[in-house]
């Protein structure tokens, strides 16, 4: 039985803490320590500041045996992650000529000149194992100290992918001797049911339990429950989660929709297929989201009986025959009409106001989606408004969510 590994990754460069760029470094680096039974309890992200770098690298070893960096090991002056993991394991720096050749053979292969500054990135830290990059400039390195180890890698995601799959999973595998031990995740998609009612419906006895893990995450319109298992085989793995998927089945098994990467607008076509119905849609004051992602499903043809777009809320109430009424009232009698008008077994409306500066979440006035089917017609109201970025898909993604339920619980 091979050992629990703990690791953290630190992502590092001021562009992230700006939001000038989204790190999906690490998102990958903690896949790939998943698929080898590597535990990752920590995610962190630091500026281009030396003795931040520094620090957030002794709070990474006080906790963890593997800890990752990524980026900082560019020539310019602002790449501070050789100096700071030399700082943070108490050693100095080393210059290697071979490393100055490889990247200078680097530059000749770009038939670009090669400036003084790119002399920087041949300094490691002393007594580190080098990782030599073949598709970059920015050479690699491990520092080990006693059982713990700083793997730092390039920010570029083509070199700190060929890296990590090449060098850093081999090398993690033979010093922990990692063996096939894996982290195998399954993830149960649930619509028509709030979070907190799930967590009581699961019950604490499979939410506290220790491996197989059980956690959920609320997203627009639905919740996810993931099952993590740790194991030393697939197979085991696979098992594991099978047990504990069977038992979530019985108690929330209504409400699943899908798994893993199936999203709702897959599962609303399959359950309209099943009933033998179609859909009529209505998306005034936003774009067309929702629609536009039915009409992408190949299986969807035939299914979308009608789409309708107004730009405004007025032109709307104008073809409804409304002067006056709360955004949840023109939103569900433009459903109502749609169905009726088309024959629909499911429609949808999803309607918002213009031009607002900021959402006003004090207030249910500016967005709103209705479903109306069978005789039944369901809404929510919402405080952002068609301006807004939220309201191009979470609104969209709730009525998706809402019309799902209401089939599942016709066919039921």
């Amino acid at each position: 039985m091979s050992q629990d590994i703990n690791a953290e990754v630190i992502a590092i460069g001021t562009e992230i803490l700006l939001g000038e760029i989204t790190d999906t470094n690490s998102v990958y680096i903690a896949r790939m320590l998943r698929d080898i039974g590597v535990n990752l309890y920590y995610m962190t992200s630091v500026g281009d500041n030396e003795a931040r770098i520094a620090d957030a690298l002794r709070i990474a070893l006080g906790r963890a045996q593997v800890v990752i960096t990524c980026g900082g090991l560019g020539p310019t002056v602002d790449d501070m992650t050789r100096q700071a993991v030399a700082a943070a394991t108490s050693r100095g720096l080393t210059f290697h000529q071979h490393l100055l050749e490889k990247i200078a053979e680097r530059f000749v292969g770009f038939r670009t000149q090669m400036t003084e500054n790119n002399r920087r990135q041949a300094y490691v830290p002393d007594d580190a194992l080098i990782i030599e990059n073949p598709v970059g400039t920015a050479p690699s390195f491990i520092v080990e100290q006693g059982e713990q180890c700083v793997i730092s890698l390039p920010g570029v995601p083509r070199e700190m992918k060929f890296l990590l799959v090449e060098n850093v999973v081999p090398y993690l595998r033979e010093r922990y001797q990692l063996g096939g031990k894996i982290i195998k995740a399954r993830v149960l998609r649930t619509a028509g049911i709030g979070e907190s009612t799930l967590d009581d419906t699961i019950g604490s006895a499979l939410l506290q339990a220790g491996n197989p893990t059980v956690g959920l995450a609320a997203h627009s319109g639905q919740v996810d429950v993931r099952i993590t298992a740790k194991a030393d085989s697939e197979a085991e793995a696979d098992g594991m989660i099978a047990a504990v998927e069977a038992h979530l089945r019985e108690r929330i098994g209504r409400y699943v929709f899908g798994v893993d990467a199936e999203t709702v607008e897959e599962a609303l076509i399959r359950s309209l297929r099943e009933a033998d119905g179609t859909i009529a849609i209505n998306e005034s004051g936003v774009p067309p989201v929702l629609s536009e992602r039915l009409q992408a499903l190949p299986d969807s043809e035939g299914l979308i009986r009608a789409v309708r777009h107004f730009d405004d809320l007025a032109a709307l109430a104008q073809s409804l025959g409304l002067e006056d009424g709360s955004i949840r009232m023109i939103a569900e009698k433009a459903a109502e009409q749609l169905a009726v008008e088309t024959g629909a077994a499911l429609a949808i409306a999803v309607v918002s106001r213009l031009g607002a500066e900021e959402d006003r979440a004090d207030s249910d006035e500016m967005s709103a989606l209705a479903v109306y089917s069978y005789g039944q017609v369901r809404s929510r109201a919402y405080g952002f408004s068609g301006s807004s970025e939220v309201a191009r898909s979470w609104t969209s993604t709730w009525a998706a969510s809402m019309g799902w339920r209401m089939l599942r619980e016709r066919l039921e």
